[in-house]
């Protein structure tokens, strides 16, 4: 495991997590002067619970759990959990490695607030996290299809969604885009008015005046 030492607090630590916990990690390192621990999927919990308790850890506050996808990789998919800690003054990352059909193991029982972390990381990359008490969608709807922070999901998304008069409820269609670009006729103030703007007139004054010095 590869240390470069940039912050001495931050090499001492990873030192110590690189002997303490070498079973459980892949990787342990200094990145971008942040400590970055690479954890088995299988082994999480046990490295979370562990930089939680140790005495010289006290990695009190999960501050948030998200997503990362690399759809050039085999897995694709990155989980990153931001650890704070307020006794010593420094932070850590953790990150896990799996794919669209792997699970990862809820932390909500070491952090209590990785709950709605981990339903939103299921929302919009589809990572599950098997032994969640409450995993379903945050963001979007609940009749939402596909992951729309996936890398491969079309920006304009597969539906649209409107209110029908007619049948008095909220309905789907597929999206339809009714111009292929957008014509400017410059009548709204934000798109550049094409009146002159005071001041502007001594621009011209002044290039009149010096044609006819020339």
């Amino acid at each position: 495991m590869a240390i470069t030492e940039t912050n001495p607090a931050l090499g001492d630590l990873a030192e110590y997590l690189a002997t303490q916990l070498e079973a459980d990690l892949t990787d342990c390192g200094i990145s971008n002067g942040e400590l970055v621990l690479w954890a088995r999927p299988q082994t999480l919990i046990k490295v979370l619970t562990f930089l939680r308790d140790d005495t010289q850890c006290l990695f009190k506050a999960l501050m948030d759990v998200c997503g990362v996808d690399y759809p050039e990789r085999d897995p694709r998919f990155e989980v990153v959990y931001n650890l704070l800690s307020v006794k010593q003054n420094l932070r850590i990352r953790v990150k896990v490695s799996t794919d669209e059909d792997t699970p990862v193991p809820s932390c909500v029982g070491v952090f209590s607030s990785a709950l709605w972390f981990e339903r939103e990381a299921w929302d919009m990359y589809g990572i599950f996290f098997s032994d969640h008490p409450d995993l379903r969608r945050l963001l979007t709807d609940y009749g939402f299809e596909g992951h729309p922070l996936r890398k491969d999901f079309p920006l304009t998304g597969h539906v649209e969604v409107r209110y029908d008069d007619v049948e008095k409820r909220v309905v789907y269609e597929p999206v339809k885009l009714v111009q292929d670009f957008r014509d400017f006729d410059f009548l709204s103030p934000w798109e550049g008015a094409p009146h002159i703007l005071p001041g502007d007139e001594k621009v011209a004054e002044e290039d009149a005046s010096e044609g006819g010095a020339g």
